[in-house]
Formats: structure tokens, C-alpha cells, sequence
């Protein structure tokens, strides 16, 4: 995370003082017994929620000594707090616990501002950077990147220009946070009466109700009789949303889901128009001509029409094969309807992909889930750092205060060699107020504080599995263990990271470099050689048949075009809606409709605002085609290096040695050539673009 900039330089008569700040941090935070009362995450200021106002005030306060090392100290303490703030907003079930993060995050991000601006900083940095001959490789990275920074803050503006740029940056934080608090509190509901239009492997999903319905009896009094009705409330959260268009045969049902859960929540159509013109006046004060090219500009990329050029020869490459998909479930819908016409409504799509695939490959999902409870998938995760890197999961327990709920677990990764290599929270089941999703959370960066003395990262994996909260109990359909699998393959990334700076840790590298680890892992989570190792029949023991595999392959190959398609125009939707202005502002939706169908086969429903709950128009702001890079270096990695034997010690030694301990301390052109040779990228208008051949080659795209 680049909350990067951040240092008082003090006097050499300081040295001790420092020391002992170092002393009192070593003995607070990471020489803690586990029978020591602690705070939240294990950080001893959140023992209450009022905690997280002394967080702040000790990261602002604290000084450091020498350039590079006293920038990433103290971003090391901020990050703490950015981070800490972040998982608690999104995930503890306390109230007052997520109010107070909500404001220290608020606090710091201010304090963050003022420190990008510091003209002091500044000048110690150019210096360095002048110097840096006598720095290590990922210091002389380190200085270079801390400059680019501060320049991308508007250090370099004239006072006006600089204030107004600080003012722009906290309205976008607080832009951001408004839609995602939108997301939560405005869900969307639909209501279903009766509750037989509802089928049953969906009740899990839904919340009964009730009305009264009046019965008109013909009696000499003429009065009538009332009737308690048996409904059904659907939440048109993104999870039930997707089950309820697979799952549901009423057609009516099916529409009404799918137009609310593309609706709501209405008042992030205002949020995202302003998030759109605040974040474009930050890039044009900043010379560039839209917030695309200002976000592009650090990434492999380097510019929007170099991801234009990407998105458009993708685009183009599976245009005919996703046609084919979709003539081929108009048939299917038309023969199952008995009919010879009739469109393919958005709300029929994934209800017919989902009957075709099953009638096709014979698969039942309840068979499927049957050899994935939570509990084996978790083992699936220990299978994969004990085969790849030799190392093991261990349960640990948490020391009183350190867990936001019951069902948290905390896993220590050892190596028999190298010991601890860092610690990982698993928050798996879903609740109220929880974020939706599944993501992975940075908590603290990996960073040599010695010689001698090394931080090891600490990292959270929340997801939203439902049911039971017996993890044998809990089924995994096969689509959360993939996404189970590319937050591990985040996790790992952090976990495994050996960086001398935590500006490097893990994930924090350049955006269209950090999801290649997540998206190889995905390879992982349907691979028959792998699965065999975990996914056993709940009841049996039995190992997952490799034909059930074959067939779950089958299916997800089935309409692989269509669902690439999809990805594609996300990205362009992203790339054009922070792209070179003016469109027309006051209705993105027509934007959006437009390139739905120009770059899809899908058709545009009026009214609905899809793009009002995609949060990663916030998080990936003009980013999202990263994802896509990230499929094609995956597919390139995976074939030259995993698919022969994905499991092998010497995979995964290339893969730890070459790629996961290096996080973003090393150039990605230099380390994705170290790990799968020549022809995974290529130049393109200054660029860098990653080789297409290989994912097209596993989805058949080719004539």
C-alpha cells in the first residue's frame, strides 16, 4: 500500500530516543506472549474503540533517523493504522468499534496529505535519490518510487493548486467510503408472495414474511375473513442475487431480483458522478489529461491507449465464440419454452448457462458442494505450502481482545528451516454489516527492522460463506473455492514476501502486477491432481472422482467467451468512465449502456445502474483491465512452469524464489522474465503488454 511519506527528520542527539521508541515497540507488539491481554489484531492501543485515536496520535508523533529507513518506519506505523482501520470498518460487529476506525481512517488519511506536501521529506528524498549508488537495488527503488510519489501528490504545484489537490484527495476518500456504506445498508429487497414461487435449495438465502390477505365469505353479515400469507424477502445482495438467477425458474421472480439487485443502491449514481469529476480535476491539476492516464502512468501499462489497445485486441479475439455461446442458449431456452422465437433476457442468461451446463455434464451442484466442505478447503490451502514451499499451517490461539468474532481463526505458516513466516486471520462465515465479498487484508508489511530482526507479515482472508458455523458442516460451491483460492493466492503473496521495506510488502507493488499471484492460484482450485489431494465426500471420505472433475471443467469451459466478454467490457467501462472528458455526467448509465452494446451480446435494461455497487471503480479506479493482464500472465505461468506438475517442490521454489518474496521490490517485467523466460510481455507504445496466446489457447479462441 503506498500510504508512503512520512518521516521527521531529527537530530543525531535523538539516536537514543529512537532506540527506545524501537525498544517499546519490539516489546509491545512482537515479543507479546499469547497469555498477555492484547488489543484488536493483536495491537495493543485497540483494546476499546476509543484505541484508535492514540493509533493515530503515536503514528503521527513518532520521529525516525535516515532517510529510506525512517520513511518506511513510519509508513510501517501509518500503514498499521490504515490497515487496521480498514479490516475493522469492513468486518467487526461492533458498532462503535467501526465508527471509531471510520474516524481514525478519516484522521490519518488527512495526516497523510500534510506529509505528501512536506517540502522537507521532499528534499531529504532527492537527495537520497542523488546518492542512491551507495543504496541496495530495492532501496535505490525505494527512493526513486518515494519521489514519484510525493510528485503524484502535487508536491511540485504552486500553494493554490497544492491545497486544492489535498482538499480533492480527502473528498475522493470520502466519496469512496460513502458508496461502499451505501452498498451495505442499501442491499435491495424484493418481496415474493407466495412463498412456493421461491424453491427450496434458495430458502437458505431468503428471510419469510407475512400478509394478511382477506377472504370475502357470503354470509348475511358480509364480512370477511383474514388470511396470513407465507412470502419470502429476497436481499438482492450480489451472493443471493447470483443463486437466485441460477436457481430460480420463475421467470418473474428472475426479472424483478435482477432489475432491483442492478438498482440499488440509488444513491451511488450521485456518489460515482461526483467520485468521477473530483478524481478528473485532481488528474488535470496534475498535467494530465484524465484520471486514466494520471492512474495508468506508475503501472506496467504506463497509458490508457496502451490498455485501450489491450482491451479492443481482446475484445476482437473473442467477439465470434461468444456470439457462438449465445445463439447457442437462445436455442435452449427456445426448445425448453416450446417456443420458436423469443429474446434472451438478461435475467434468463445465467438461469439457462446454469440448466446447460447441468443437462450437458449431468452436474448437481449439492453433489459438487458435497466434496467441499469449508473444512477440507481449508485443508486444500495447507496442501498447497506444504507441497509448493515445504511449509505448514498452523492453529494458534488468540490472545484475549485480539479476534472481532468468535468463528476468527488465527494460523501461524511455519518452515522447518526458516521458522515463523508470518501470521494469517481467517474470517470465513458471513453476518450482518460485513463486507459482501471475499478480499484479502493487509494488517502489517513484511520489513527487516536488523540484521537480525525481521517483521513478519500478518494478513486477514474474509470471506462470506453461509450457514452453519461448523467449518465440516459448511459447503463450498466450486465458484467460492475459486474465489477462496485467489484470495490465498493474495495471501501468499504477502505471506512469503522478503522484503527489506514493507513499501514493498507483498501486494503493494504496481496494480496490473498484484493480481497475477491471485489469479495463478485459481489454476490450483480446478486441477485434478490437486483437488484429489482435498476434496472428499463429507460423509464417505470418498475422493473427489476425476470424472465429476472433467465435467465441472467442461461446464466452466462451456460459455468461458461469454464470461471473458463480460470482464472486457467491465474494464472498458472503467478505462471510459474515468477516461478524457467531457461524456455526458449526468447520465453515466447511457455510457454504460453504450459500450454494453458495442462490446457485448447483452442487452441494456432502462433504468438499472449496475455500475452503482461495482467497487472497483473505487479501489481500481481506471485499473480494472489489471485483472485481465493479470489472466493472461497467469496463463503463460501456468503453462510453462505449474501445468506439468503443479504440486512439484521445484514449482513452487520458482515461484517463492523467482516471483513471492519479492513483492514489488523488483521491476515486473525483470521478475515475470526470470520466472516464464521470453515472450510472456511485449512493447507496446512505451508499455508493457502481456502475450494473449496462451489464455487464448486454453479457451480454444483460435481459429
Amino acid at each position: 500500500m503506498s500510504a508512503a511519506m512520512w518521516s521527521v527528520v531529527i537530530r543525531r542527539s535523538s539516536w537514543e530516543i529512537l532506540r527506545q521508541i524501537k525498544r517499546n515497540i519490539l516489546l509491545g507488539v512482537a515479543i507479546r506472549t499469547f497469555s498477555t491481554p492484547t488489543g484488536l489484531y493483536g495491537f495493543p492501543h485497540l483494546k476499546t474503540p476509543k484505541g484508535f485515536q492514540p493509533f493515530v496520535d503515536d503514528a503521527i508523533q513518532r520521529p525516525a533517523a535516515e532517510v529510506m529507513r525512517a520513511m518506511d518506519e513510519i509508513s510501517d506505523t501509518v500503514c498499521s493504522v490504515v490497515d487496521s482501520a480498514e479490516l475493522c470498518r469492513n468486518t467487526h460487529p461492533d458498532r462503535e468499534f467501526v465508527e471509531e476506525a471510520t474516524k481514525a481512517s478519516m484522521k490519518i488519511n488527512e495526516y497523510l496529505h500534510y506529509l505528501n506536501t512536506n517540502h522537507d521529506l521532499y528534499d531529504a528524498v532527492k537527495k537520497a535519490e542523488q546518492e542512491c549508488h551507495m543504496l541496495s537495488e530495492e532501496a535505490q527503488r525505494g527512493v526513486r518510487n518515494l519521489r514519484a510519489d510525493f510528485e503524484r501528490g502535487g508536491i511540485h504545484l504552486c500553494p493554490e493548486k497544492l491545497d486544492r489537490v489535498n482538499k480533492l484527495n480527502i473528498e475522493i476518500s470520502q466519496l469512496c467510503r460513502e458508496y461502499n456504506e451505501n452498498i451495505v445498508m442499501d442491499p435491495g429487497t424484493v418481496d415474493i408472495y407466495p412463498s412456493s414461487r421461491i424453491p427450496k435449495n434458495l430458502h437458505y438465502l431468503v428471510k419469510p414474511i407475512y400478509c394478511s390477505k382477506s377472504l370475502i365469505t357470503k354470509d348475511l353479515s358480509g364480512s370477511g375473513d383474514t388470511l396470513k400469507e407465507k412470502g419470502f424477502r429476497i436481499t438482492t445482495n450480489p451472493q443471493t442475487l447470483t443463486s437466485v438467477l441460477q436457481f430460480s425458474s420463475d421467470d418473474e421472480v428472475r426479472k424483478m431480483v435482477y432489475i432491483r439487485g442492478n438498482s440499488v443502491p440509488h444513491a451511488n449514481v450521485d456518489v460515482l458522478k461526483r467520485l468521477i469529476s473530483a478524481r478528473h480535476e485532481l488528474a488535470q491539476i496534475m498535467g494530465s489529461r484524465s484520471y486514466a492516464e494520471f492512474s495508468v502512468k506508475p503501472n506496467m501499462a504506463v497509458s490508457p491507449k496502451v490498455v485501450t489497445s489491450f482491451l479492443l485486441e481482446m475484445s476482437k479475439m473473442v467477439q465470434a465464440k461468444s456470439i457462438e455461446e449465445r445463439k447457442l442458449v437462445m436455442k435452449f431456452k427456445r426448445e425448453k419454452c416450446g417456443r420458436s422465437d423469443g429474446d434472451l433476457r438478461p435475467w434468463d442468461e445465467t438461469y439457462y448457462m446454469t440448466m446447460m451446463k447441468s443437462s450437458s455434464y449431468k452436474l448437481d451442484a449439492s453433489v459438487v458442494g458435497s466434496y467441499f466442505s469449508l473444512s477440507n478447503c481449508i485443508e486444500g490451502l495447507k496442501v498447497l505450502v506444504q507441497s509448493l514451499f515445504g511449509a505448514t499451517f498452523r492453529i494458534i490461539p488468540l490472545a484475549p481482545g485480539e479476534s472481532w468474532d468468535p468463528h476468527v481463526l488465527k494460523l501461524s505458516l511455519d518452515h522447518p528451516e526458516e521458522g515463523d513466516l508470518g501470521y494469517l486471520y481467517l474470517d470465513l462465515y458471513s453476518r450482518k454489516g460485513k463486507y459482501p465479498g471475499c478480499a484479502h487484508f493487509a494488517i502489517k508489511g513484511a520489513r527487516r527492522i536488523s540484521q537480525t530482526e525481521y517483521q513478519l507479515p500478518i494478513v486477514a482472508l474474509v470471506c462470506n460463506f453461509s450457514g452453519s458455523r461448523n467449518p465440516s458442516a459448511v459447503r463450498l460451491n466450486h465458484w467460492e473455492v475459486e474465489t477462496l483460492f485467489h484470495e490465498f493466492g493474495h495471501a501468499l503473496h504477502s505471506l512469503l514476501s522478503r522484503t527489506d521495506y514493507q513499501h514493498f510488502s507483498g501486494t503493494r507493488t504496481v496494480l496490473d502486477f498484484a493480481e497475477i499471484p491471485s489469479n495463478l492460484f485459481e489454476y490450483y482450485a480446478w486441477d485434478y491432481r490437486v483437488l484429489k489431494k482435498f476434496a472428499r465426500h463429507h460423509s464417505t471420505g470418498e475422493e473427489i472422482p476425476q470424472k465429476l472433475v472433467e465435467s465441472m471443467q467442461g461446464a466452466r469451459d462451456m460459455f468461458a467467451a461469454t464470461d471473458l466478454q463480460r470482464q472486457i467490457f467491465y474494464a472498458l467501462v472503467d478505462q471510459t468512465l474515468f477516461g478524457e472528458q467531457p461524456f455526458p455526467h449526468g447520465d453515466i448509465s447511457s455510457v454504460v449502456a453504450k459500450l454494453k452494446r458495442e462490446h457485448t451480446s447483452c442487452e441494456h435494461v432502462e433504468g438499472t445502474h449496475w455500475e452503482a455497487r461495482f467497487s472497483h471503480l473505487l479501489n481500481y479506479g481506471a485499473g480494472y483491465y489489471s485483472y485481465l493482464y493479470a489472466k493472461c500472465f497467469a496463463a503463460t505461468i501456468w503453462k510453462k512452469l505449474c501445468q506439468e506438475d503443479p504440486l512439484s517442490p521445484t514449482t513452487g521454489f520458482a515461484l517463492r524464489t523467482k516471483f513471492l518474496q519479492h513483492g514489488g521490490a523488483r521491476e515486473p517485467a525483470a521478475l515475470l522474465n526470470d520466472l516464464a523466460g521470453d515472450g510472456i510481455y511485449r512493447y507496446c507504445d512505451g508499455g508493457i503488454m502481456p502475450d494473449i496466446s496462451c489464455l487464448c489457447d486454453e479457451m480454444k479462441l483460435f481459429e
